[in-house]
């Protein structure tokens, strides 16, 4: 009681202008500024502006978690940094973050009226939104759930519950209610309406609503300072009509953020309407609940009673807020119970929106003091609704919001571990890949160098080991002759076949000496040094690499075989025998005999003139030489030695008078006896010879002479031999390492390949934690985000 006049004299002669102004207001409609004013500033601008900043953080977390989704989705999936899982748990953000935004933009403030019936619930609501929206009456009026909420724009429109169809409402009064009519071609004086507000919800209305369906009533703000601030107003049957008490709080009551209770004030609190704050109070925790005390205005008539029976309805109204709801203090309980009359109330601001004054409104003594306390209600629902609401519909939303936030933080903490573990791993695969590229390069001009000094011997080496065999061949040839024994003929045809033939044995001859010799050494030094390649560059090899290139790194499956081209037939082709029989004791062979021996000393001569050509060419040039016909030491030359054999000859023939003479002479010295003892001699031997010549001594001569022209030629190609057959080995180990190089080449490009690779790997993965740096900085400045609002809404409260 004493709560209620103090409150009751701050508001009748309370200090400060704010009494005096209100005061005035009620006279002078042209001075109120009570909720319309644009000046004041509404506690429900609180919800206003924090489902205003919400909202803009929520649109942030959106963009922030399809930014942060689409960058997982477009990461490589090779890379193994972020699996399957995440990328679907990231996914499942965008869905939560989409539902919370169509809540947040659905949410707003509710406040539920319930009573009995009659109780004046529809007038409250009518008197607060200054306009008679809702019907009333007396009797049993509304037969369902009445939603009031704002729309912007100037029609305002109903919706039946289970359908869209919009049903137009268009503001006439008609004895004080709103009707629907016909949007054109209506009568001023008769209007045929169409499922009007009044007959939806009228219990008295031929069409009967379900108690629990809702009609929706979409009123414009500008008509209303309640609905512009998201104020949503349900108004509900009478809870003595039904038993469905929980259908009612399920379907329309779990949302609300106030409830007030409409008493009226000629009565006292019914078992109803305790039994349906009691289930309210099970399904929510502490709910608000204001308490109206309605038609108050009638204790006018009644002064003497008037303030008992206040004090009476007002404990009674603490003790269930306090004692059996449990949903307020004491104190609190004493700022919740309110005596009104909301008709008067309703009338008074009819009134003003007229030009009257509120007092005009008045319905019994006392207006001042109920209208002011219908005022202070409105404050105290005011304040109590925009904090219980942005704490219920706040509160939740912004920590999801941290939630989901800080969930993708870590998320992205791991990830950009992984990615700096991956990231190292990288950079220790690049350094050892670089290492290993610089030594291969550096290995491998080290071994090639190597390599091509040993080449490089090989190759002399087998040049001179065949040039010495060949030359060794050549001096036996003469037994490789022998060995020959096809029948020997001296005629053209048989003499031709059989040139062939020797030609073909030596050539083969002389090729399998040669192999025998020499083959099978050189093949074996082939086959080490390619051994030694193979491993030398099979060292500089991956060993990944190894098995890959096994097919082209093993040295060929068969040995090696030096070919050894003589070509005997056409290095022979031009040779032709003499097989005509000469006595070896003939003057001509006597000449030739002679002559071998004259090049035989200057052979000698000619050796130990190049032995001593360091001598001063100035004395062998001295003029004090003797000078003489013959040359020095005996050296006589071909064409003298021809020319002497010549004159010989010529001089037996042409100087047969000569000859007598002599053989005249001769035989008076010697003697007849001498002489023709030694003709007989020298005619024995020439028969002996003529005897002797036969198809052997032939075949011997002709191998004799085939054997010297053999040598001669052969001599003149063992250079050409040499130098084939090194070059032979040279092309067999510089083939061989030029595979080998090819291998370890294309290693090199695998590694360079692979090192790009890496390299990309490297930017790619720098690049996306980069990225992660700078969503999880994003991640953070939201949580900071949600903390600054909570701080300023919801802690605030």
């Amino acid at each position: 009681m004493a709560t209620y006049l103090n409150r009751t004299l701050s508001m009748v002669t309370g200090n400060g202008n704010a009494s005096m102004y209100e005061t005035a207001a009620l006279i002078d409609p042209n001075t109120r500024t009570l909720h319309n004013n644009a000046t004041d500033v509404s506690p429900l601008q609180i919800f206003v502006r924090a489902k205003k900043k919400i909202n803009d953080i929520f649109v942030e977390i959106n963009d922030y978690v399809i930014e942060t989704t689409g960058f997982i989705e477009e990461m490589p999936a090779d890379t193994e940094i972020v699996d399957k899982a995440e990328t679907e748990q990231f996914k499942s953000y965008v869905h939560k973050v989409r539902g919370i935004r169509e809540v947040l933009a659905r949410d707003n403030m509710k406040v539920a009226f319930f009573g009995r019936t009659s109780n004046g619930k529809s007038s409250v609501i009518n008197a607060m939104l200054r306009d008679k929206i809702l019907p009333s009456g007396i009797g049993h009026t509304t037969n369902c759930f009445c939603q009031v909420e704002g729309i912007d724009g100037q029609e305002a429109y109903l919706v039946k519950e289970g359908s869209d169809e919009k049903h137009n409402v268009t503001v006439r009064r008609d004895c004080g209610n709103i009707v629907s009519v016909p949007d054109k071609g209506f009568d001023a004086h008769f209007y045929r309406y169409r499922q009007s507000v009044k007959q939806l919800a009228n219990a008295l209305c031929q069409e009967k609503l379900c108690e629990s369906s809702l009609v929706r009533i979409f009123w414009p703000r500008e008509r209303c300072s309640l609905l512009r601030d998201d104020v949503v107003f349900v108004d509900s049957p009478g809870v003595d009509v039904s038993p469905n008490l929980d259908d009612w709080i399920d379907n329309h009551c779990l949302n609300a953020d106030v409830f007030v209770l409409v008493l009226n004030a000629e009565s006292t609190m019914t078992l109803a309407e305790k039994s349906f704050f009691h289930e309210v109070s099970t399904r929510l925790s502490k709910p608000n609940i204001f308490v109206l005390n309605n038609r108050w205005d009638a204790s006018a008539s009644e002064p003497e009673f008037q303030e008992s029976v206040k004090a009476q309805h007002q404990e009674r109204c603490i003790d269930f807020l306090v004692k059996e709801l449990k949903v307020a203090s004491p104190k609190e309980a004493e700022e919740r119970v309110f005596f009104v009359s909301a008709r008067e109330t309703l009338q008074a601001r009819l009134k003003e929106q007229e030009g009257l004054p509120a007092i005009s409104g008045a319905l019994a003594d006392g207006f001042q003091n109920r209208y002011f306390e219908f005022q202070d209600f409105e404050r105290k629902f005011e304040e109590c609704i925009s904090k219980s609401a942005v704490r219920t519909k706040f509160e939740q939303h912004s920590s999801r919001g941290k939630n989901i936030a800080s969930d993708m933080r870590m998320m992205l903490d791991s990830i950009y571990e992984r990615a700096n573990v991956l990231r190292n791993s990288k950079l220790e695969q690049r350094k050892r890949l670089t290492d290993r590229i610089a030594n291969t390069e550096t290995s491998l001009m080290q071994v090639t160098r190597e390599m091509k000094m040993k080449i490089h011997t090989m190759v002399e080496e087998v040049e001179q080991k065949v040039a010495k065999a060949l030359n060794e061949e050549i001096w036996r040839l003469n037994v490789l002759v022998d060995e020959f024994n096809l029948p020997f003929h001296t005629d053209p045809l048989v003499l031709n076949v059989y040139k062939k033939e020797i030609n073909a044995h030596v050539e083969s001859g002389l090729g399998s000496n040669l192999r025998a010799r020499l083959s099978t050494a050189l093949a074996m030094n082939v086959e080490t040094a390619q051994r030694e390649m193979t491993s030398r560059m099979t060292a500089l090899l991956p060993s990944e690499k190894i098995v890959a290139s096994q097919h082209q790194v093993v040295a060929r499956t068969q040995p090696f075989e030096m070919l050894y081209t003589l070509n005997c037939q056409n290095l022979c082709a031009d040779f032709q025998e003499d097989l005509e029989f000469r006595f070896s004791w003939g003057i001509r062979a006597l000449i030739a005999r002679f002559s071998g021996k004259i090049r035989a000393n200057n052979r000698k001569a000619i050796t130990h003139h190049r032995q001593s050509s360091n001598m001063n060419v100035s004395q062998v040039l001295s003029p004090t030489s003797p000078m003489c016909l013959m040359p020095e030491n005996e050296l006589i030359t071909n064409e003298q030695l021809s020319v002497i054999s010549k004159v010989a000859i010529a001089s037996i023939g042409s100087q047969g008078t000569l000859g007598l003479v002599v053989a005249g002479l001769m035989l008076k010295t010697i003697g007849w006896r001498v002489i023709v003892g030694a003709g007989v001699i020298y005619g024995s031997v020439y028969l002996y010879e003529r005897l002797s010549w036969t198809n052997t001594a032939k075949e011997k001569n002709f191998k004799n002479q085939y054997v010297q022209h053999a040598t001669r030629k052969l001599k003149l190609i063992v250079d050409l031999t040499s130098a084939n057959c090194s070059h032979q080995v040279q092309q067999e180990l510089s083939s061989t390492f030029a595979r080998l190089c090819r291998v370890v080449d294309t290693a090199t490009t695998d590694m360079n390949d692979e090192l790009k690779q890496i390299e990309g790997s490297l930017g790619v993965i720098e690049s996306n934690q980069k990225q992660i740096k700078l969503l999880k900085n994003k991640a953070n400045y939201i949580m900071n985000e949600l903390e600054i609002f909570d701080s300023n809404y919801i802690k605030a409260n």
